[in-house]
């Protein structure tokens, strides 16, 4: 004789509910580990689009490719030299592209990118060298570039540098 025994006791609901719930949470928790991976991604990716952004930068400002320069740059520009003085973006734009300057080609190092929502930091050190008006000229300094996001394209608002003296 076959038959099916089913046995109903009131204690193994809380249970099957605890069991039920630990299962729920733990989907949950996984959703959130993919989304934070997901940002994590997205935060790599954000990093490596904004160096890449200011290493072209960096290379128009060698070739004096105004136009590369220009589009970098918002149309609030500030920028704070290691002197104090502030320029603004078309008086930056002219003093990096006159004839009197001559920039070698660069690199920056120790490269920081931070993002904070729209916002991102961009700090290193830099060894320039070049000539002004025929006269040789070697600068160290470290700057800080602050990017904004503006309708989906990231533009350079400020740039402030700060010069490091010679030990």
């Amino acid at each position: 004789m076959n038959s099916t025994i089913s046995v109903k006791h009131p204690s193994l609901y809380p249970c099957r509910a605890l069991l039920i719930a630990t299962f729920i949470l733990g989907a949950l928790l996984s959703g959130c580990a993919s989304k934070s991976q997901m940002g994590d991604d997205r935060s790599a990716q954000l990093v490596a689009q904004l160096t890449s952004q200011a290493n072209a930068w960096d290379s128009a400002i060698v070739r004096k490719d105004r136009p590369a320069i220009e589009a970098n740059i918002a149309d609030d520009f500030r920028n704070i030299d290691s002197s104090g003085g502030v320029a603004t973006k078309r008086e930056f734009v002219e003093q990096l592209v006159s004839s009197d300057l001559e920039i070698d080609p660069y690199s920056v190092e120790e490269l920081d990118v931070r993002v904070y929502g729209d916002v991102a930091l961009l700090s290193g050190r830099t060894d320039m060298t070049g000539r002004f008006k025929g006269k040789p000229f070697a600068s160290h300094y470290r700057y800080t570039d602050v990017y904004a996001n503006r309708g989906g394209e990231w533009k350079v608002v400020s740039v402030q540098t700060t010069q490091i003296p010679k030990e």
